[in-house]
């Protein structure tokens, strides 16, 4: 296995990123249904995708992009400032040791360039692949979040993961 880098969005990545907006099925559980695919542009050609309160890098693979990670600054309490990350790998390159490496990279990312204590990622019961790819990415289970979204035409459970600072780094 190649190990992942994280790159920024180029121009060049557009395509496959309006596919996740289109494509039902294509970003697996996680689909909301249609969302505007000339949003990628809009948002590409604002700020290319590395704003101060969210952003998203590239996941590639020998030089291929294979998906992308995101990350959005939350807060408890109004002070407590941590991110909640997020990751989508394209249907070919799931179940590879690539996800979970890159949701790594994208920890010690954050942690180098940004003074947040804490990374939290939420996942669904259900997906127990990303639940195996959290823990190995150095992320604890910190409980069930109960009815926390809205798909398939009901009120889902989820599940609640965190890393911080101090937790030790996971070798990629």
């Amino acid at each position: 296995m190649t190990a992942p880098a994280l790159r920024p969005v180029t121009e060049d990545d557009l395509p496959m990123l309006r596919r996740f907006a289109v494509e039902p099925g294509l970003i697996g559980n996680d689909w909301l249904g249609f969302r505007d695919a000339g949003a990628q542009d809009r948002r590409f050609a604002l700020d290319g995708y590395l704003g101060t309160d969210n952003g998203r890098l590239i996941v590639q693979v020998r030089n291929q992009a294979t998906g992308f990670v995101t990350w959005s600054a939350h807060s408890y309490g109004g002070s407590a400032g941590f991110w909640e990350i997020g990751i989508v790998l394209l249907p070919e390159w799931r179940g590879q040791g690539i996800g979970w490496r890159a949701q790594a990279l994208l920890c010690d990312y954050l942690f180098l360039h940004t003074p947040a204590q804490r990374i939290q990622a939420g996942t669904q019961p259900e997906n127990v692949a990303e639940q195996r790819s959290l823990v190995k990415a150095g992320f604890l289970l910190e409980g069930t979040i109960r009815a926390a979204e809205f798909r398939a035409g009901q009120w889902r459970d989820g599940l609640l993961y965190s890393r911080l600072r101090t937790d030790p780094s996971v070798a990629v």
